[in-house]
């Protein structure tokens, strides 16, 4: 596919440019024009269309076909919610308009805080963080804002985190101004309870944990763990990545912990990818709901208002109350499910098991337990005995028409492929899956090199990975490309003719 300059024609166009070709624009202020025109491709507005029309059609998104990505949640997102979501009321409102203008907005902003606060268990609800690794971030800033109400934040320095934690954590860790230490993970994939004991003392803030973990199990030791930090009199946090496995059967807030981030854009439906949009508020226990982000959406009889006097607040973690157009998604997709959002949870963890069943006996698996709503299997037997690593199943599984899943994640299994399918897939959609991955491992028996060099049928194939990070080209430059280099003169010279 030829990129839009090098489908460029001298003379051709489908708009013009206002301040060019010697028209007058009296919108636009003299000082503001621009002295030369832009550097634009010259094509006809046809070809435009049919140019970004095919580019949209390399995409591949959940609405194209099956999504596994473990560990990030990638599930349909109902069309329902869109329709919901441009409605004129909350389309066209106003960040900054009055509470008693905006009652329909924030009382569904109040029940969203409800249902949260039933499917984590705890006390109080900021809709604010715009993402998890932001709700990881806020959450950690509320640890510093309890230990300096009590007077021990000098003392707390430190924040354990699992090997098998998600790459956030231990940023949002550093980013906090905590040191971070590291425990390990044990035979069964728990957290090494016994490594841990060692781990935490006087000087422990918290624990930032998901459980289910990144490895898809949920840990046996929970409530042990539970015991040991808040003996010590530090916190527990809840990495919320993983709620898709729980939602109405099991609370964060029941496991002990105290305070929890929830994707919006992943557990409850809020379309994600490519670096937003997203949704990731924060619940917490009553201890801490004092120093909650303001304002909160407070409820005065039959009346909703945002709260902005609390002071002991941490202040904002972001404009306005959150990002409305996700609450008013996630809201729609919660309400669609009815109480507790089990049946959600309880079909994603269903379809994890049934992958897991039908392929653990031509991958490894590590940990030889029932697995949640994602699990982890391992390439290393391949790698050994045929040379075909997890790369090379992961390249391979895109000319059967799947994005391939998270691999080399986490760290603590040897080529990881880390499978999540949700509860929005069929079985038959499972079962074709499970087809390509099974002729995968029989081709890196039978046909190694098929698999070495895949992809086959993508528009682009294998590339190499480590000149593309050490020399990433990420934009046209017209002194690569000296035969484009007179567009921009040619309408120069246009509007000097004009």
């Amino acid at each position: 596919m030829k990129l839009i300059y090098e489908k460029s024609q001298p003379g051709r166009r489908g708009i013009g440019v206002p301040g060019t070709e010697g028209l007058e624009v009296p919108d636009v202020p003299a000082e503001l024009r621009r002295e030369t025109p832009p550097r634009l491709p010259e094509i006809a507005e046809p070809e435009v269309l049919r140019h970004f029309t095919e580019l949209s059609t390399r995409n591949f998104g959940i609405d194209t076909g099956f999504y596994p990505l473990g560990s990030c949640t990638m599930k349909y997102n109902p069309r329902v919610n869109e329709r919901l979501v441009g409605l004129p009321g909350f389309a066209q409102l106003h960040p900054l308009v009055e509470d008693d203008a905006a009652q329909g907005a924030l009382e569904l902003e109040w029940h969203l805080q409800q249902i949260l606060l039933e499917v984590t268990g705890l006390d109080a609800v900021s809709l604010q963080p715009a993402a998890g690794s932001q709700g990881e971030l806020t959450g950690l800033m509320l640890f510093h804002a309890y230990f300096r109400d009590r007077g021990e934040d000098d003392q707390r320095r430190k924040v354990v985190i699992p090997d098998t934690a998600h790459g956030t954590n231990p940023a949002s860790v550093t980013m906090a101004g905590y040191e971070l230490t590291p425990v390990k993970t044990d035979a069964r994939g728990n957290i090494d309870v016994e490594d841990l004991r060692g781990k935490v003392d006087e000087h422990t803030a918290g624990l930032m944990l998901t459980n289910p973990s990144t490895l898809g199990l949920f840990d046996e030791n929970i409530e042990q763990i539970g015991r040991i930090f808040h003996d010590a009199g530090a916190l527990m946090y809840y990495d919320g990545a993983n709620l898709n496995a729980v939602c109405g059967i099991s609370r964060p807030g029941d496991m002990g912990f105290d305070v929890v981030h929830i994707n919006l854009h992943k557990t409850f439906s809020q379309p994600h990818g490519g670096g937003g949009p997203g949704g990731g508020p924060i619940a917490v226990r009553d201890i801490l709901e004092p120093f909650l982000p303001v304002p909160i959406v407070a409820r005065d009889g039959a009346t909703f208002r945002l709260d902005y006097d609390r002071p002991k607040s941490i202040g904002k973690v972001r404009a306005f109350s959150g990002p409305f157009g996700v609450f008013v998604r996630s809201y729609a997709f919660m309400r669609s499910y009815g109480p507790g959002l089990r049946e959600m949870s309880e079909v994603a963890v269903l379809n994890a098991n049934y992958l897991l069943a039908k392929l653990k006996g031509a991958y490894e698996l590590p940990y030889e337990r029932l697995c949640m709503h994602e699990f982890v299997l391992s390439a290393r037997g391949l790698k050994r005995e045929h040379g075909v690593s997890a790369l090379d199943v992961a390249k391979r599984l895109m000319d059967y028409g799947f994005h391939p899943p998270t691999i080399y994640f986490p760290l603590v299994v040897p080529e990881a492929l880390m499978i999540e399918p949700t509860e929005s897939e069929a079985r038959e959609t499972l079962d074709a899956f499970c087809e390509a991955m099974l002729a995968i491992a029989r081709e890196a028996v039978d046909e190694p090199e098929v698999v070495h060099s895949a992809p086959h049928s993508r528009p682009v194939r294998r590339l190499d990975e480590v000149r593309a990070a050490k020399n990433p080209v990420l934009r046209f430059r017209f002194e690569d490309h000296p035969e484009e280099q007179g567009a921009g003169d040619r309408q120069l010279e246009a509007q000097k003719g004009a």
